[in-house]
């Protein structure tokens, strides 16, 4: 009788806590959702465990039913599983009320009872902003050491030190006045990928034998180019002047110096020798319209184009290499100009224009079609913003940023970008139209992504 008894009242607790454990299982799923009451009911069962431990003997009959109670309760925990989420708006308040203390209670108990079941706290994912993305494509693809830096600074040095010598050597037809170094890598806007550096090649023209003409008077009626027309041939005949050679049609031709420029630089020149001197492989571009070195060190690379040039009061204008008509044009200069101006500004309030400026050359200049706008539009349009934005401090870049890629597609869409020191010289001239169309068409698509860092590959 007393075994009998003590049977009874076990399974009279059992059925009460059955009846807790259903009451909280059937409601948890509505009001926690799956995942809540999943948690609830593995902390329940555990309680359960519990106590069955606590007020029953570890006879067979016994052991079996906890086994087999435990393979229920899992199997309500897979059914609770499969259950849909209810919504909240679909509750009556008493039944939230009541559903909620019970589970409340029941957690607080678990915790007490049950280490099996830790709370993971999870942490907020921090999104970065356009700001931190642009810093940190500044430091991964863009900003690189100083030593690197002066590496190629006199790697470049050596490099066209030693062409000029040849020249004066082996081709004294080619007279150019002491050259030196110019470009990006001069005034620290390069990137990680490769230095682009300029070698100037100065021509010293006699004064009383050469005239500027300028564009608007040419045949191109292009204010960007000139002409260079020999003059005095009544006193001095031709031949007077080294330059002479280069003549044609009494003007000096860009075109015929390139052509000789290119053809020393290619067939004259013993670079696989210079290079093995120097510590690295130097290449002449094949291109018959480019005259550029492309250098290949064991730590960075190098980009040298080397410019002829003539200096024509404040003017600088470089030989050209293009087609009827202009195979005699000149192309008048502004990057020392514009890299001068930003220069200036950036000192005056430790703007961030140069950082600007780097950062869309080096994102535009990995994209198939954005790199053909080149960095001579770029450094203009950060010079237009400057004169209509005054804040370009670093908190101010993305909004900077965003303002110069804006001010880009607008141009595009009008085909013309003023020449900051020039408006009459539109500075996308140099491309197609159908250029012109995917350039700006792609910005535009990039520029209206609600993520612009997803639009430009941040």
């Amino acid at each position: 009788m007393a075994d009998f008894a003590r049977k009874e009242g076990k399974r009279r607790d059992d059925h009460g806590l059955g009846s807790i454990v259903d009451f909280l299982l059937a409601n948890a799923r509505v009001v926690l959702g799956v995942s809540g009451a999943a948690v609830l009911a593995i902390a329940t069962l555990a309680v359960k465990r519990l106590i069955d431990r606590a007020t029953s003997l570890p006879d067979d009959d016994d052991i079996k039913a906890k086994q087999k109670s435990l393979e229920e309760s899992w199997q309500e925990l897979t059914l609770i599983k499969a259950v849909p989420r209810a919504r909240r708006q679909d509750l009556e308040e008493p039944l939230l009320s009541s559903v909620t203390d019970a589970a409340a209670q029941a957690e607080s108990n678990s915790s007490l009872l049950s280490p099996v079941v830790p709370v993971t706290e999870q942490r907020p994912i921090h999104c970065l902003t356009l700001q931190e993305k642009l810093l940190a494509f500044y430091r991964e693809h863009v900003c690189i050491s100083e030593s690197e830096k002066a590496l190629g600074r006199q790697l470049a040095e050596d490099i066209c030190a030693e062409f000029q010598k040849f020249l004066k050597n082996k081709s004294p037809e080619l007279p150019f006045a002491d050259g030196w170094l110019s470009g990006y890598l001069c005034d620290d806007l390069v990137s990680c990928s490769h230095f682009e550096v300029s070698f100037m090649l100065p021509l010293a023209l006699e004064p009383n034998l050469w005239r500027l003409v300028p564009g608007e008077q040419t045949v191109v009626n292009n204010p960007r180019f000139g002409l260079v027309k020999r003059t005095g041939l009544e006193y001095f005949q031709r031949g007077s002047s080294p330059w002479d050679r280069f003549l044609v049609g009494g003007y000096l031709s860009s075109n015929a110096l390139h052509d000789a420029l290119h053809k020393v630089l290619v067939a004259s020149t013993n670079w696989p020798a210079i290079g093995s001197i120097m510590g690295c492989v130097i290449q002449p571009a094949m291109a018959p319209k480019e005259v550029k070195l492309e250098v290949t060190h064991q730590q960075i690379h190098l980009d040298i184009t080397l410019r002829p040039m003539i200096e024509a009061g404040e003017k600088i204008l470089f030989a050209t290499s293009l087609e009827e008509p202009g195979e005699n044009l000149w192309e008048e200069s502004f990057y020392t100009a514009g890299i001068s101006r930003l220069k200036d500004l950036d000192a005056r309030d430790s703007g961030v224009r140069q950082r600007c400026l780097n950062i869309l050359k080096v994102l535009l200049g990995n994209h198939p079609f954005w790199a053909k706008v080149s960095g001579r539009p770029l450094t203009h349009a950060v010079l237009h913003l400057s004169e209509a934005e005054s804040d370009w401090s670093e908190a101010a870049l993305a909004d900077r940023f965003q303002q110069v890629l804006e001010l880009l597609v607008q141009a595009l869409a009008k085909g013309f970008l003023p020449c900051f020191f020039n408006s009459r010289i539109n500075l996308l001239d140099h491309l197609l139209p159908e250029e012109v169309e995917d350039i700006g068409g792609t910005l535009y698509e990039a520029l209206a992504e609600p993520d612009l860092a997803t639009g430009f590959g941040l």
